[in-house]
């Protein structure tokens, strides 16, 4: 008798057949670096508009501030898509 947990993970292997496959040793090295790159490219990013942003708030440039934050809310959204297509690159590849 198989309990909920087993049915459950074989519903979800038929429903996504690649993602059940194992990733392979280089696939996971791909994605560590993958994660490091963005990760890297998210911080360069933040701390540039961040400084952006407050010297524009101490001047009193409230609205120009608020686009800067609206800005790396765009640039976040769009870093995190972007490291979700190479992700699924790499796991796509069979090796």
């Amino acid at each position: 008798m198989k309990t909920a947990r087993e049915l459950a993970l074989e519903r979800l292997a038929a429903m996504d057949p690649d993602g059940a496959r194992p990733l392979s040793a280089e696939q996971k090295k791909e994605l560590a670096e993958i994660k490091m790159k963005f990760k890297a490219k998210w911080a360069e990013r933040e701390i540039f508009l961040q400084r952006k942003m407050e010297d524009l708030a101490r001047g009193g440039n409230w609205q120009e501030a608020e686009q800067i934050q609206e800005e790396l809310r765009r640039e976040r959204i769009s870093l995190d898509r972007e490291r979700e297509e190479a992700k699924n690159q790499v796991r796509k590849r069979s090796e």
